[in-house]
C-alpha cells in the first residue's frame, strides 16, 4: 500500500448520531486514515456533536440537500489524495477500507465495495431492482457493473471531483458517478464486501424513490450512451414500417401513409441519437486528463 499518499473517510450523515460513535471510533483504529470528515444534512439530532467528539471535522448543510448533496460537500472539503465514501448507519465496515485502497495500487481509479446476494440486507424488492439496474448498466457500457448503487467506494479525488457538475442531489450518486468514470475510460474495480443491516431507519422511501430511479434509467441512456437507447428504437419503428408496408402490399397492392409515417419516424429518432450522442460527448470534454497521484 502506497505509504505518500493521503486518505480522507467522507461520510454524509442525517439524524445517524446512534450509529456515528461506533463508526467513527473503528476508523479511528485505521493508521491509513488522514482525516474524517462527516456532512451533517441538516440533521435535528446530535449528528453534528457526536461526530466532532469522534474526532471527525463536520461540514454542515443548513438544510438537507439530499445524499448526493452532501457526498459533493464532502468531496469538497476533503483535503486527501484518495476519498473513501460510506454510509453513517453501520451498513459499511470500516475494517474493508484497507481493502479497497489495497485493489486502488493495481492501477483502479475507484474501487466500489459490492453487495453480493449473499451478505446484501436488501429486501426482496430491492434486490431485485438493483440487479435490474447492474445488467441495465453493464450493457450500456459494456463492462460488467456488480453493484451500480453501493454508497461505499474509493476513488481518487482529482478524478471524482472532475464530475461534481453532473452529480444530482439525490440518492442517485453512485450510479451517475460510476457511468461517469465507465464513459471517460477510467478503470473501476468491484470487491465483494459484507454489509451489516443499518441502524435506525432507511431515509430511502420504495415508492418516490423507486420513480426517481426509473427516470435515472432514461438520464443515465440519453447522458452517456444515447445511441444504444435510441438505435433499437429506430430499428423497431424501421421494423414496424417494413412489415407494414409488406403487409398492405399483399392485401391491397399499395403503400399507405401508416408505412411512410413509420419509416420517416425511425430516420428521425436515428437522427435524434446521433445528435444527443455528439452532445453526450461534449459533456465528458475536458474531463479525460492524464495526470495520475
Amino acid at each position: 500500500m502506497q505509504s505518500n499518499r493521503t486518505v480522507s473517510v467522507v461520510i454524509p450523515a442525517k439524524n445517524e448520531a446512534p450509529s456515528l460513535a461506533g463508526v467513527l471510533a473503528r476508523i479511528r483504529n485505521l493508521p491509513m486514515v488522514s482525516e474524517v470528515v462527516v456532512v451533517d444534512d441538516g440533521s435535528t439530532d446530535a449528528t453534528a456533536e457526536v461526530s466532532i467528539a469522534g474526532g471527525a471535522s463536520v461540514t454542515r448543510n443548513p438544510y438537507s440537500l439530499g445524499n448526493g448533496g452532501a457526498i459533493k460537500a464532502g468531496a469538497r472539503a476533503a483535503t486527501g489524495d484518495i476519498l473513501v465514501f460510506m454510509d453513517a448507519d453501520g451498513q459499511h465496515q470500516p475494517e474493508d477500507i484497507p481493502k479497497l485502497l489495497e485493489k486502488m495500487d493495481e492501477g483502479y481509479d475507484m474501487v466500489v465495495g459490492a453487495r453480493t446476494s449473499a451478505n446484501s440486507q436488501a429486501g426482496l424488492h430491492r434486490a431485485a431492482a438493483n440487479g435490474f439496474y447492474n445488467r441495465f448498466a453493464s450493457w450500456m457500457v459494456g463492462q460488467p457493473i456488480l453493484d451500480l448503487t453501493s454508497g461505499f467506494r474509493a476513488v481518487r479525488a482529482n478524478k471524482f471531483r472532475r464530475f461534481l457538475f453532473l452529480l444530482p442531489n439525490g440518492f442517485s450518486y453512485p450510479t451517475t458517478i460510476t457511468m461517469s468514470f465507465f464513459r471517460s475510460g477510467l478503470p473501476v474495480a468491484y470487491l465483494p464486501v459484507e454489509v451489516k443491516k443499518r441502524i435506525g431507519r432507511s431515509h430511502v422511501r420504495i415508492v418516490r424513490d423507486g420513480i426517481r430511479f426509473l427516470l435515472i434509467i432514461f438520464k443515465i441512456g440519453t447522458l452517456f450512451s444515447p445511441m444504444k437507447l435510441f438505435l433499437p428504437v429506430s430499428l423497431g419503428f424501421f421494423g414496424t414500417g417494413i412489415a407494414y408496408y409488406v403487409y398492405t402490399y399483399l392485401t391491397q397492392h399499395r403503400f399507405t401513409n401508416m408505412s411512410a409515417l413509420l419509416l420517416i419516424t425511425s430516420v428521425l429518432v436515428f437522427l435524434i441519437g446521433l445528435v444527443s450522442e455528439q452532445i453526450a460527448a461534449l459533456n465528458f470534454k475536458g474531463t479525460d486528463g492524464d495526470d495520475h497521484l
